[in-house]
């Protein structure tokens, strides 16, 4: 009876963060309404309450959620790397999911309105990030070393070779649509394009 209670609160737990996303990313925190969360989730402001105990706790689960994305991210860049005997076709692969998953309109919402709300909270914004993007450029970091040690790459600093690789990839695209308010500024050709001119430039610096 006590794990059927258990599920029935994770799921309704789980109704009202779903409701509530699209509420902050229209609204922004200010002008998101708990009234508003409670209708689309379809449960009394009371049941809202019970679970989350006020709005800044709601905002605050509802961006640190979204990190558990990263655990994707991570096996992606750990599938594409560690068995490679074909480096420019795998960090191919890999540059080109990267982007598509950081590109994705619903995470580039996200992002605005994580920068949006840095000043009021500041050490949500700093977990976010590292549990976030931190988190994957460590893990790629870390399956550059790997490949450095089977004398595939030459790098001394694997964490800057990290954030060479995706700051080619992600710089110029994602800072321009970051400044779009509507509208996909890229086509599919356009980001497969990127990412082989990404792959290209760092193996030109890191290559054997």
């Amino acid at each position: 009876m006590a794990a059927e209670e258990d599920g029935r609160t994770a799921r309704k737990r789980r109704q009202i963060l779903e409701a509530a996303r699209p509420v902050f990313l229209r609204n922004g925190y200010v002008g998101a309404s708990m009234d508003e969360v409670a209708s689309l989730a379809s449960v009394s402001k009371q049941t809202v309450y019970k679970h989350f105990t006020d709005k800044e706790q709601l905002f605050t689960s509802i961006i640190l959620d979204t990190t558990a994305q990263v655990d994707g991210l991570a096996k992606m860049i750990t599938v594409a790397l560690d068995e490679s005997d074909d480096l420019e076709q795998d960090l191919g692969e890999l540059a080109r999911q990267f982007l598509g998953a950081l590109m994705r309109p619903d995470l580039l919402r996200l992002r605005r309105l994580v920068i949006a709300e840095a000043d009021r909270f500041p050490d949500l914004g700093r977990t976010w990030y590292e549990q976030g993007f931190q988190r994957s450029l460590n893990t790629l970091a870390t399956a550059l070393e790997r490949l450095a040690k089977r004398g595939l790459l030459s790098l001394d600093d694997p964490q800057l070779a990290a954030e060479h690789f995706v700051g080619l990839l992600l710089w110029i695209p994602v800072n321009k649509v970051m400044f779009w308010g509507g509208g996909d500024p890229y086509t599919e050709a356009d980001l497969e394009h990127l990412s082989e001119a990404a792959v290209a430039t760092f193996l030109r610096a890191y290559g054997t």
